[in-house]
């Protein structure tokens, strides 16, 4: 303890040992004392002098500590000691708040040596991970600042052993969780680090549900008006997300995107935000334009762009961008994460543009935004900014751009003035005192008439007042004039991509502009000037016009035909040079810069030059530029025709696809059309064996009937005689006389259906009989047909010779019914006389209600015979139809094979004439060769060779 009071600093005699002796001893004290207190204290005191001695302890002391941190993990004091001391060796956070600038590089170098020799070996960072895994705060939290300071130190390297490690990455998402809130932030503060420019680990961090922890820090932190841990979660989730198409639409996917809304939540009173409240506001912006980036694929760009609308996000932002006392960065940052939100997709275009601002009276958010880019006091960041949300607004957006040229029309100006629209604050633009105001009201339009012909047209119709008394001039008149007058370097390359992209792929722009005897000779004269480097822009871009107005010309003016613009060309200024003077602009380094992203971010105003869309022009069009000037005259009007064919090529495929889609249509209907016959002939013939069933019963119900009436007449002739009635009788006898009538008016009927019926049969019989015999498979199934014809007949035969049998039991009634009045008109003086007789006039009636009981049965068993006769007849008509199509098709059936034999005939004739033409030509090759006859009668004599060896068995 001595020893180590006199490292420490206290009283001892002698001279103090230097701080290297010093650590050299206890590191001997380390490796060889056999007390854990003496080795704790030991590694103690290194962590005292690590700080002030970073390079002796880090040379002497590491492999100590690494030992201590192998064979001492049960003693926790020991190891957090051992983290501490190799973090303020390998770290430099400490050592930087001290250095002075001039030496950062060495202080940098020295911690990248320490890490290096740490995780030389791989095992190392293995045991790392395992003591960072420990519950206990004095090993976890070292731990974990030393794992972060190797990644500082060596992030690529690290990485990948920390990703071949099992369950490396695992162990550490477990810090998020835990509920010690230093050791969670610090383990956000590592994962950041882990993160950083790695597809794989960051995938493997996504799919352990890092996202939803990190969201719910966020939100327990206060989301923007959290401190900083909000910051560093953020910088974690765009790690994540950035340039990372996987990690991104498993955020859409897992809903993320709507727990992003309450973020943009602010309120009326925006005065005093902090300035931590500023950096998380604006992360999170920008963690909203990782996800719609214009850098990402298409398609996960336009899902995330409509869930952020269906969640109601980009209302929330654009009630940012229309709310008063919002900081002027976040307000710039919003125009452009709005910018990208609707860049592309018509539902979030069409409702910015419904976006109005709160002002008296109300304002479209477009024409607000629009005040502010042409106004020069506005700041330039700012400005840039509303020029790409106008962009964006318009990117593939025709009905957009038709709103903003239709503002620009005679027709749809505002004639009292009361408010200004978007089409008059860009050609204030356009035509103002300010070069950057000029530039970006000039690309704004050019975006409006970004590939569509037919704005090109109607923008020619502007008409612009430029003084009083004096006519007004058109919108491209105007341009070209200002373009003369000899303005700044900006406007007047503004105005020269406005007018290159209005005559693009616009024969009729180019006519008017061709029109003003001015204008080509101005566009030759700047090129052919040898002016300076500023100037050289400028006059690739005439080039780039002139060459346009080439290209593009239909030969409608006689002065300005495409050869004599070219020999005009070749006189002023030469084709060599005019190649060179079109080759300025994509050389031009500000050229380079724009053509890399969408966005328009400058340094400054004045390098605001090129537009990223008009770059993709001047690549489209350099090239075919260059080979229109060098065509002759001769190879125009190939190229003419060549288009003209491919035209009329065009028309024609565009006529036969039309075609085949109205026959893919007719084909769809006929094969509807055919399932539902297909259907309906299925439920025909289910109707039709249905149908036969019920005939079958039909008859044995007839043949019964048929019984039982035999039996009931002759029980009426032995008791008809002994009949006598009264009064109550003599009502059933007539009601039983109107049934009888009833009866016989059905019978006629039934008598007539069954004519017409039979009258249809032996039409059919006769057609039948008139066709011919064609094929022996259509005669037997017309004979079928037949035979099934007949046996119907017979059928209706029998049930007329039933109906007959039944009119005569009627008529037998009739005369019984007559029989019984005239019993009834004796009956009464009969039993006025005879008072002995009392007992047979009783027995007599009880007879006559059983023979009236019977008669009813009768009746009702008459009735029923009806409704079966009725059944048998519509069956009847049912099956005569059927029988009808069933000619018909076997009409077809026979044509077709008819023609089907044919053909055969005709191939077999083919084939026999091809075979004897084989054999002709072997047998004259000297190929012996067996006729078929030959053949035959072998096989046949063969064949009775085998028969007779058969019977012999």
């Amino acid at each position: 303890m001595n020893f180590l009071r006199g490292v420490m600093g206290g009283p001892s005699a002698g001279p103090q040992p230097s701080g290297a002796d010093t650590i050299q001893k206890l590191c001997d004290r380390v490796a060889s004392s056999t007390l854990l207190d003496d080795r704790r204290d030991a590694v103690r005191a290194l962590k005292s002098l690590s700080k002030k001695y970073r390079l002796e302890v880090g040379i002497q002391a590491m492999e100590h500590l690494i030992h201590v941190l192998q064979t001492d993990r049960s003693d926790s004091e020991i190891i957090g000691y051992a983290l501490d001391t190799l973090y303020n060796v390998i770290s430099n956070d400490l050592e930087e708040e001290e250095q002075e600038e001039n030496t950062a590089k060495q202080v940098d170098d020295l911690g990248s040596q320490f890490t290096e020799i740490f995780i030389k070996q791989q095992e190392n960072v293995t045991l790392l991970l395992t003591l960072v895994e420990e519950f206990d705060f004095h090993v976890r939290w070292p731990g974990v600042k030393l794992l972060t300071s190797l990644l500082k130190q060596q992030g690529p390297q690290v990485q990948q052993i920390i990703l071949v490690s099992p369950m490396g990455v695992s162990r550490l998402m477990d810090l998020l969780a835990d509920s010690r809130e230093v050791i969670r932030n610090d383990g956000v503060l590592l994962l950041q680090q882990l993160t950083k420019s790695n597809a794989a680990i960051q995938k493997i961090v996504a799919f352990e549900n890092a996202f939803e922890r990190l969201l719910d820090i966020i939100t327990e932190e206060g989301n923007s008006d959290g401190g900083i841990v909000v910051e560093d979660c953020l910088l974690l989730l765009q790690n994540l997300l950035k340039n990372n198409n996987s990690n991104q639409n498993f955020f859409k996917e897992g809903s993320y995107i709507q727990r992003m809304k309450p973020w943009f939540e602010v309120g009326d009173d925006n005065c005093g935000w902090s300035a931590q409240k500023v950096t998380n506001l604006h992360l999170m912006l920008q963690l909203v334009r990782v996800l719609v980036s214009p850098t990402n694929p298409p398609g996960a760009t336009s899902s995330c762009q409509k869930a952020m609308f269906h969640c109601g996000l980009l209302q929330q932002l654009c009630t940012i961008l229309m709310a008063t006392g919002v900081p002027a960065d976040i307000l710039t940052e919003t125009i452009n994460t709005v910018s990208e939100v609707i860049r592309g997709c018509q539902t979030n275009q069409d409702y910015f543009a419904s976006v109005n601002a709160p002002s008296n009276p109300p304002r479209p958010a477009i024409v607000v935004l629009l005040m502010s880019m042409v106004n020069e006091r506005q700041p330039f960041v700012l400005r840039c900014a509303v020029l790409y949300c106008f962009q964006c607004f318009l990117y593939k957006n025709q009905k957009g751009q038709g709103e903003i040229v239709s503002t620009l029309l005679p027709s749809t100006i505002d004639a009292t003035g009361n408010s200004v629209s978007a089409g008059q604050l860009l050609c204030g633009g356009l035509f103002s005192t300010d070069s950057l105001s000029n530039w970006c009201a000039a690309v704004a339009l050019a975006h409006a008439l970004q590939e569509n012909a037919t704005l090109k047209e109607q923008l020619l119709r502007v008409q612009l007042a430029t003084s009083i008394g004096n006519p007004p001039v058109s919108l491209l008149q105007q341009c070209t004039n200002i373009l003369s007058q000899g303005s700044k370097v900006q406007t007047r390359v503004g105005l020269l991509m406005l007018l290159c992209t209005w005559l693009s792929n616009c024969s009729i722009a180019v006519t008017h502009f061709l029109h003003n005897p001015a204008n080509v000779p101005f566009l030759t004269g700047q090129i052919a000037e040898n002016l300076g480097e500023e100037e050289q822009l400028v006059q690739g871009l005439c080039a780039l016009l002139l060459g346009i107005s080439i290209y593009y010309n239909d030969n409608s003016l006689e002065n300005y035909r495409k050869e004599k613009l070219k020999q005009l060309i070749e006189k002023r200024i030469g084709r060599e040079n005019f190649i060179e003077k079109l080759g300025f602009i994509s050389k031009h380094e500000l050229y380079s810069r724009a053509a890399q992203k969408p966005q328009p971010s400058f340094s400054s105003p004045d390098h605001m030059m090129f537009d990223h869309e008009f770059t993709k022009l001047v690549k489209e069009l350099e090239g075919v530029i260059s080979k229109a000037i060098y065509k002759s005259s001769e190879e125009d009007k190939k190229e003419e025709e060549v288009k003209k064919t491919l035209e009329q090529h065009d028309n024609i495929v565009t006529h036969y696809k039309k075609v085949i889609r109205e026959q893919d249509q007719e084909l769809e209907e006929l094969k509807q059309r055919v399932n539902t016959l297909t259907s309906q002939n299925e439920q025909l013939q289910a109707t039709v064996t249905q149908q036969v069933s019920q005939i079958q019963q039909h008859k044995d119900q007839y043949n019964l009937l048929k019984v039982q009436l035999g039996k009931d007449t002759q029980h009426h002739n032995s008791h008809g005689d002994t009949f006598q009635m009264n009064g109550i009788q003599t009502e059933e006898v007539s009601k039983l006389k109107e049934e009888l009538e009833e009866w016989k008016n059905k019978h006629e009927l039934l008598q007539g259906q069954l004519k017409e019926k039979d009258s249809v049969i032996e039409k059919l019989n006769s057609s039948h009989l008139e066709m011919g015999t064609t094929e022996q498979s259509s005669q037997t199934s017309k004979f079928g047909g037949l035979e099934h014809n007949n046996e119907l007949q017979k059928e209706l035969e029998m049930l007329k010779s039933q109906i007959q049998l039944q009119s005569a039991e009627i008529s037998k009634l009739q005369m019984e019914n007559q029989k019984l009045q005239l019993m009834n008109t004796t009956a009464d003086p009969m039993l006025g006389d005879s008072g002995a007789k009392a007992a047979t006039s009783s027995e007599l009636e009880g007879r006559l209600e059983q023979e009236i009981k019977e008669l009813k049965s009768e009746v009702k068993a008459l009735s029923e015979e009806k409704e079966s006769l009725k059944q048998h007849l519509d069956s009847s008509s049912s099956t005569v139809a059927i029988l009808q199509d069933e000619k018909s098709k076997l009409q077809r059936e026979v044509a077709e094979s008819k023609k089907e034999q044919d053909d055969l005939l005709v191939l077999l004739a083919d084939q026999d004439q091809k075979i004897s033409a084989l054999k002709i030509k072997l047998k004259d090759l000297g190929v012996p060769v067996e006729d078929e006859d030959d053949t035959e009668s072998g096989d046949q004599g063969d064949e009775d060779e085998d028969g007779d060896e058969e019977e012999q068995d």
